[in-house]
């Protein structure tokens, strides 16, 4: 049989992390594994959360104790596979005795703390706050507060690893094509996909099952692609972030409570910059979310209450919102809807059995998109009785394999080194910089550069057009967006204009995107 029209054992529909996560063990199963995505790879939630791997906290309020378990023990499984884009951070939360007692909050980390008995990062303390390092960065007001660990990562980077990752092992990947029809064949043993790429171009496949991981258009793929009913429904959680030069030294984030007992972080970002987030606004529908006035107020409000340095919204530099497909379990609060996952596989019985599987990702979080994509395979796995069993816990992400080392810390810095002292004529801050974003893959970056005039052109920031060139070629790259704010983040770094140069620098490379 023609190899272009042999059936895939497995397409997925959804480019973001949970998507991702199942093509690549699902690929690393030996199953033949295919995946689209409408736009750019984790381009709406994926690339738009808080990015932090936590087991969160606050969700222990909500007796969320299986969720938070599981999230807690990722925690150190993510930071192993991807040391490059992932690294632990410590988290101050002033305390404000009106809003939660001490007690409270000694019981929620002790919790927190043994949960995972396997944790090996440091476990919470309490703090004098005007004595100590982690006060840095708050008002002298506050004298009491805790110290607790959690974990940061580059969320569109995961995204990105997971699919070389999967594309290297052989799925065909599919950005910017879109799904538009996915019907069972008449005897119900494969599925016909119907996609659409750039330019109206039209693809034909068949898979022996279905994913649908179209995160907040999970509902609605069910509904127009493949019209499988199902009840369950999703909540759709607008959360918007701002972006502000550095509001404090040293490295430890903030967690801080508003005066209706939510929370935001406040997280040292990209260098030079405070991550501020997040708010929880429903919304009715996920396309275009932007971040408005009032919730810029709202956490420049949050932050002037806790910060010594005053912020206001002339101060925000780039703003981002996103929106969060919540699992709809019917509570009224958004603050307290689930962050847990639900799947669910559709598979009729037919005459000669059961019908190609769908499968449908209802909610998930970053912290816990490998264990979602266990358990998805899992739920396939007697449609598929000859595929591999789970893998993924104990290997790197593409790029993550990086020198052996007693810590997560460590063996980042020991690639460092090595890749510092192989490109002497690079300065050493820089190689440091492209490592965070490329981790194993700087080998092959910087092949044949060896002082700044080999990396070409020069667009702002630490972005130079052998980077560029690196992240079109082998990272499906082809909009200034994709590099400036989701491969790189360099956008940060560079003015109003120099972004416009380096998108028409770009639309010359690719003219027929």
């Amino acid at each position: 049989m023609d190899k272009e029209i042999r059936p895939l054992d497995l397409f997925v529909v959804g480019g973001g992390i949970n998507g991702a996560g199942i093509a690549c063990d699902a690929a690393g199963r030996t199953l033949k594994v295919g995946l689209c995505e409408m736009n750019d790879f984790a381009s709406a939630t994926s690339s738009k959360a808080t990015k932090l791997i936590h087991g969160g906290l606050r969700y222990l309020e909500h007796y969320e104790f299986r969720l938070v378990r599981e999230a807690l023990m990722e925690r150190e499984v993510l930071l192993a596979k991807a040391p490059h884009i992932s690294w632990p951070l410590r988290f101050v939360l002033p305390h404000e005795p009106h809003l939660r007692p001490r007690w409270m909050l000694r019981l929620g980390l002790f919790l927190y703390d043994h949960l995972d008995w396997r944790m090996t990062l440091p476990k919470s303390q309490a703090v004098d706050l005007p004595t100590s390092k982690f006060g840095r960065g708050l008002k002298k007001s506050f004298k009491k507060g805790f110290v607790y660990s959690d974990a940061w990562v580059d969320d569109a980077r995961m995204v990105i690893s997971n699919l070389k990752s999967a594309r290297d092992m052989g799925a065909e990947i599919y950005a910017r094509h879109r799904c538009v029809s996915a019907r069972r064949t008449e005897d119900g043993k494969l599925w016909q996909i119907e996609l659409e790429g750039p330019n109206g171009t039209k693809k034909s496949l068949t898979a022996r099952g279905l994913v649908n991981a179209a995160g907040p258009w999970v509902k609605h793929f069910l509904d127009e692609q493949t019209q499988v009913k199902t009840p369950k429904r999703v909540r759709l959680i607008k959360g918007s972030h701002i972006i502000v030069p550095k509001l404090h030294d040293g490295d430890h984030a903030f967690i801080l409570q508003h005066s209706d007992t939510r929370i935001a972080f406040v997280i040292p970002y990209e260098r030079d910059f405070s991550l501020i987030g997040t708010t929880d606004i429903p919304v009715e529908q996920s396309a275009n979310p932007q971040c408005t006035p009032e919730e810029i107020d709202y956490l420049c409000e949050l932050v002037n209450h806790y910060l010594e340095k005053p912020v206001t919204p002339a101060d925000v530099v780039w703003t981002y919102s996103g929106v969060r497909p919540l699992f709809d379990d019917g509570d009224d609060n958004p603050s307290a809807v689930t962050r847990d996952y639900h799947l669910e596989v559709d598979a009729p019985s037919t005459p000669s059995g059961n019908a190609a599987p769908l499968l449908s990702v209802f909610g998930g979080k970053i912290t816990t998109y490998r264990k979602l994509a266990e358990h998805a395979l899992e739920d396939l796995r007697k449609f598929y009785p000859r595929m591999g069993g789970p893998w993924t816990a104990h290997q790197p992400v593409a790029d993550g394999e990086l020198a052996d080392a007693p810590s997560f810390e460590a063996a980042f810095d020991r690639f460092v080194e090595g890749a510092q002292a192989a490109k002497p004529g690079l300065p050493p801050d820089f190689v440091r910089i492209l490592a965070r974003r490329h981790g194993a893959a700087l080998d092959e970056l910087l092949e044949h550069v060896k002082t700044p005039a080999d990396l070409g052109r020069h667009f702002g920031g630490h972005l130079y057009e052998v980077e560029a060139r690196y992240v079109i070629r082998e990272e499906w790259a082809v909009d200034a967006d994709d590099v400036l704010w989701r491969r790189t983040k360099e956008g940060l770094h560079m003015t109003a204009d120099q972004r416009i140069a380096f998108a028409q620098w770009l639309s010359l490379q690719l003219p027929n995107k």
